[in-house]
């Protein structure tokens, strides 16, 4: 996979496939579903990375490194925001720290993106990070998701982590997130979900934290309502769009500007 329709960067790369469910923002999560296809399509690294619960397709716990994906990055010339594993996490347990080290001089190597790596595993991140990659490179974006309050404790795991730029995915926000100390957060992406089972976004939640983003000085992205509108009606994500409190908003850290 390369190009993409993530409204913030512009290409995935995957060196890893596979997944667990950790917490409620993975119940969704489009990429079991879009593994299951790619299973079916005959794409090897994503053959039996998932199990049939109900109708549902589910992360089965199994993750895969693909060491020949490595090589993908260096064929891009022009330079590209790259969202780093869309379809995996990289600090999943199950990936190697020497894997995990392998990916890193990719990125060292290819100064000319920006790395966009977003995990649900901030404390195994902010391990590794520390104490096995000697230092900071200014193309490594490091981030978390955030879904309600009850992982906000993931934000203080992200303080930790030496990095340029760090932000947040408070995306899918299926909750309020509560007062969050964002010092030292560069960037917060807030989105709806999406989907026949998605759950309801409330503009509540997201004022709380666009309010937050004022005050700590952080970029503020709008991604998406989602399936459902700001009126709490249920109707396609294209018709919701991403209008917020009358504009959109595509904010970006300011590194990237620089």
């Amino acid at each position: 996979m390369a190009e993409t329709q993530i409204e913030w960067t512009d290409a995935t790369w995957n060196p890893v496939a596979g997944c667990s469910i950790v917490t409620a923002g993975c119940t969704n999560c489009y990429a079991m579903l879009m593994t299951r296809r790619l299973e079916a399509m005959g794409v090897s690294k994503y053959k039996g990375l998932t199990r049939k619960s109900g109708n549902r397709s589910i992360w089965n716990g199994l993750v895969r490194e693909d060491r020949s994906a490595l090589s993908i990055p260096y064929g891009w010339r022009k330079p590209r925001k790259i969202f780093v594993n869309s379809m995996s996490d990289l600090f999943h347990n199950s990936v190697s720290e020497a894997f995990i080290v392998d990916v890193w001089e990719v990125m060292r190597s290819t100064p000319h993106h920006n790395y966009q790596i977003l995990t649900k595993r901030p404390e195994r991140m902010a391990d590794i990070v520390s104490r096995v990659i000697p230092d900071v490179l200014p193309n490594v974006w490091l981030g978390t998701s955030v879904e309600n309050a009850e992982v906000n404790y993931r934000i203080s795991h992200l303080r930790a982590v030496p990095a340029a730029i760090r932000f947040i995915s408070f995306e899918p926000l299926i909750g309020p997130v509560g007062s969050v100390n964002l010092t030292d957060i560069h960037w917060a992406i807030v989105g709806g979900e999406s989907g026949l089972n998605a759950r309801p976004i409330r503009e509540d939640w997201i004022d709380e934290i666009h309010g937050q983003c004022d005050i700590y000085a952080t970029a503020f992205f709008f991604k998406q309502w989602g399936t459902w509108g700001k009126d709490n009606k249920k109707r396609s994500k294209k018709a919701n769009g991403r209008e917020y409190r009358g504009q959109t908003w595509n904010e970006m850290p300011l590194i990237l500007e620089i």
